[in-house]
Order: structure tokens, then C-alpha cells, then sequence
């Protein structure tokens, strides 16, 4: 990329926003610019610093399951507004202009597909819908799914992107998060296997009940990961903190998360870990 930076080195700030938008994209990370084709080959990741864009849940679906396997359930399960809840505008009308602009009820898609032949369930969350948040249809479909897992012995796999709780869904929000984490512990007694994903960015209500969960917990590299974020609390504490602080390098160092793969990796890494554990007899 070297020729594109001299190139525009001197270039000025209105002329930057005249390149073509469809060709290239900047890294939301290292600020690199980079080209669009190689940043799909590349399956949505930075050439240069390997942060991994968010992308779609149905994309997850495309990349992580054997090719047509994917059957979805609770497809029509979609959120109501119990609180008849309004900030800037109607909670219902927010909901209508993410299921139009996004063809999702809701930020999960859950069902049944395999990997390698290893039939599994999974649920992918995603960050398009109201940044990925988890109101009363996410955890419903978390629980249903896991509790189908536990009735047809088939592994468990959860893929989070959120920026955590549904504001305005209020308690009944925080209610999931309980449901969701009792549901697993009935899986964990079934010696069924649960492994969480956590991508970028993965915070709030999600990270605090079924995200952190997993038998095994894998990390997207560079992916934001906590409950609050670091800006509220440095404002908290009055302390500045470490560099990398709750991203996925520094949670492994920490031992919060088992392993970091690459989105090019993540698939094989599935597969290995199914074999593991249906050879091991927990699962299948």
C-alpha cells in the first residue's frame, strides 16, 4: 500500500472524499486504507492489523456451517414494546426500520446445521440490529435453542456480537440473561458441550451471562470484549488503563477467553473441538 499512500500524501481533506466509495474502506482500527476486493478474500478482516469487521449473522452462517446443512427455527418469533418505550423516537418504530433495512425480526438467527458432518446447534447474533442487543426474543431463542440441543444431544454454539442489554425492553432485557445462563447449566448436567464465540463487539448483558459461559470461549482477534466499556471506566475509576484493555489479546493473557482465531481459522477450529468432545463423550 505503499504507492497509495505517497500517491495522496498530499491530497486535502475534500479531495480524500472524493475516492471512490466502492472501492476502498478504511480500517476502523488501524486507520489503513484498504482494498475492498482484498478485504472480502480476506473474509472481512484488515490485511494489515487483522481486526475483523462485524459482519451479518446469515454471513456467519455462510462461513462457519457445511454448505446447505443451515434449518432455522423460531424464524417468526419477533419483539413487542411492553413498555411502550421512546427516546428519540417509538420503540416500534425503531424496530420496523432495522426489520426493513436488515429482512431480521430480531438480532438472532437461530437453528440447526453441522460442521465437518458433527450436527450442532447455533445462534448468531447481529451487531445490524439495534448493535446486536439482547431483549426478550434473543434470549428466547438462546434458551429454546439450548434447550432443543439437551431433547436432540447435539453441542451447542452461540456466536455474540452485541453491545449488550435492550434499553428499551428494561427488566424484561435483564430477565434474559438469567434465563439464559440457567438453560446452560441444565446443558452443562446433559455433559453437552457449549462453545461461545465472541466477536466485535461483544459487551454489556451478553458478555455478563451466556458469552462467558462456554466450555470453551474463542475470541475474534482484536474484538472488544466486557461489560462497560473502557472510556466509562477510566471516567469511573480516574485511572488511565492498560493499552489493549478488554480486547481479545489482553483477555487471553488474562486468562478470560481460551483462544483467539482468526476468522479464516474458525471453522477448522469448530470441527476440532467437536471431535475432541464427541470423542470424549460429551456430546453426539
Amino acid at each position: 500500500m505503499t504507492w497509495f499512500k505517497k500517491a495522496n500524501r498530499g491530497l486535502k481533506t475534500q479531495e480524500r472524499k472524493e475516492l471512490p466509495g466502492g472501492l476502498w474502506l478504511k480500517c476502523n482500527l488501524c486507520d489503513q486504507i484498504i482494498y475492498r476486493k482484498e478485504w472480502e478474500r480476506n473474509l472481512f478482516t484488515c490485511p494489515r492489523c487483522d481486526f475483523h469487521f462485524p459482519i451479518s449473522s446469515w454471513e456467519y452462517v455462510a462461513t462457519l456451517l457445511d454448505p446447505g446443512t443451515f434449518q432455522e427455527v423460531d424464524r417468526d418469533l419477533a419483539p413487542g414494546d411492553p413498555l411502550h418505550f421512546r427516546d428519540s423516537k417509538r420503540y416500534l418504530d425503531r424496530l420496523r426500520a432495522t426489520q426493513e433495512k436488515t429482512g431480521l425480526l430480531d438480532a438472532a438467527v437461530s437453528g440447526f446445521g453441522s460442521i465437518g458432518g458433527i450436527r450442532v446447534a447455533a445462534c448468531f447474533l447481529d451487531f445490524r440490529f439495534i448493535g446486536g442487543s439482547m431483549g426478550s426474543v434473543v434470549g428466547e431463542k438462546v434458551a429454546r435453542l439450548a434447550s432443543r440441543a439437551i431433547k436432540e444431544r447435539v453441542p451447542l454454539i452461540v456466536l455474540s456480537s452485541s453491545g449488550g442489554a435492550r434499553m428499551q425492553e428494561g427488566v424484561f432485557s435483564l430477565m434474559q440473561m438469567a434465563k439464559t445462563s440457567a438453560i446452560l447449566t441444565r446443558l452443562a448436567e446433559a455433559r453437552l458441550p457449549f462453545l461461545s464465540i465472541l466477536t466485535h463487539p461483544t459487551t454489556g448483558g451478553v458478555s455478563a451471562s451466556f458469552a462467558s459461559l462456554g466450555d470453551v470461549i474463542i475470541a475474534e482477534p482484536k474484538a472488544l470484549i466486557g461489560f462497560a466499556g473502557p472510556r466509562v471506566i477510566e471516567q469511573t475509576i480516574g485511572q488511565e488503563l492498560p493499552e489493549g484493555f478488554q480486547r481479545s489479546e489482553f483477555l487471553l493473557e488474562h486468562g478470560m477467553v481460551d483462544m483467539i482465531v482468526h476468522r479464516r481459522q474458525l471453522r477448522e477450529t469448530l470441527e476440532s473441538l467437536l471431535r475432541f468432545f464427541t470423542a470424549n463423550g460429551k456430546g453426539g
